[in-house]
Parts: structure tokens; sequence; C-alpha cells
């Protein structure tokens, strides 16, 4: 039993243990990737505009950062999944960001059009904006459920109140971004912005659920 218990919360560990990772494969993918695209701003340009049709880096842009991301988000999912079995609002947690994974592979599938912003969108603009529109409510979905975990799973008033802070600043930024679209300027830095709360988010997550002993098998 012993044997098998160190052998679950090993797996565990190192599900968890790729949510610290997001963050800094996505700071260095979207780096590398901009570095390639003469005249590219982090400020007022959007993250899909790299993988966008007839960008410089499209060939090359999905395989850096969507679809490794989308995977570090589904094995951090299934380690959430694993260590709060027994918790069926956890386990849907871990659904939502799952499914941010997957929607993480179909932002890479379907490109944009060409600069992220036609008068006519493609079916495959269309595809990948509800993408991205499932990954920004699927992780801010999650992130509210841990406002009222974390105090219950983790015995953490402070990720409880981390949690719901993140996605409070998860839905400021977001209307921050729809006024940039107007405005047809900083766009790149509030998306940026939101995607750094989700994702610092869930490696706090992460990291808190591999310090803390797991449920037993």
């Amino acid at each position: 039993m012993m044997t098998r218990t160190f052998a679950w919360n090993r797996m565990d560990r190192l599900l968890l243990g790729t949510g610290l990772l997001i963050p800094f494969w996505l700071t260095i993918g979207v780096g590398l990737t901009a570095l390639a695209y003469p005249g590219y701003s982090h400020v007022d340009h959007a993250l899909s505009r790299l993988g966008a049709v007839d960008a410089p880096t499209q060939g090359f842009s999905a395989w850096l950062n969507n679809v490794p991301l989308g995977v570090l988000f589904v094995l951090v999912a299934l380690g959430l999944a694993r260590r709060f079995r027994t918790s069926r609002l956890a386990g849907l947690s871990a659904a939502l960001i799952l499914l941010h994974g997957l929607a993480s592979f179909a932002t890479g599938l379907f490109p944009c059009d060409q600069g992220c912003a036609p008068l006519q969108p493609s079916v495959s603009q269309q595809l990948h904006n509800l993408a991205g529109l499932v990954m920004f409510l699927s992780l801010t979905l999650a992130s509210a459920l841990w406002a009222w975990l974390g105090k219950r799973l983790l015995a953490s008033p402070g990720l409880a109140v981390f949690s719901a802070i993140c996605t409070l600043l998860a839905l400021v930024t977001a209307g921050m971004m729809a006024s940039a679209v107007a405005d047809g300027q900083g766009f790149g830095l509030y998306q940026r912005l939101n995607y750094a709360v989700g994702v610092g988010w869930l490696a706090v997550l992460s990291g808190m659920a591999r310090r803390s002993p797991g449920d037993q098998p």
C-alpha cells in the first residue's frame, strides 16, 4: 500500500509540475517567435498574429506555442484531477483546464486571417475566435472555482483570495482588450496581461497542490 501510495503521489507531483512550466514556456516561445517577425509589436499586436495566415512565423508558431502549451495544460489538468479526485468541483476545474488545453490546440490548427482583423472573417478565423473565447472562459471559470475551493481543499485562505483577485483581474483585462480593439492600440499588452494572470494563477495552484499531501488511493 505504501509503495502504491508513493507511486501515485510521485505521478501527481510530476503532472502538477507541468503547471509551473507554463509561464516560462509561454514567455520564451512568444519571445522567440516574435524575433522572427519583423515589425511585430508586443504592445499592439495579438498573440494570434504570430501564427496568422501569411505571417512570416506561421510555419512554426503553433508548434512552438499552441501545441506544447496545450500539452502542458492537459497534463496539469490530469494532475489536478488525480490530486483532488474526491472533489467534484475540483474535478470540474480540472476539466475546464483540460478544455483550455484543447482550445489551445484549436487556435493553432485554425489560424486567424492575415492581420487577424478581417472585415469578412474566414471559417478558420471564426473557429480561431471561438477557440480563443473558450480559452478565456475556461481558465477564468477555473480560477473562480478555486476562490471557493482554496480554503476547503488546501486549507489556504490566501489561495482563495488570490484566486478571486485573479478572476477579477481576468475580467478587467478582458474589458481593456475589448476597448483596445476599438481604439486600435494596446491590445497586445492587455492580452498579455490577461493571459499572464491566468497562467500565473495556475502556476501558484500547481505549486501549492504539489506541496500538500494528496488523497489516498
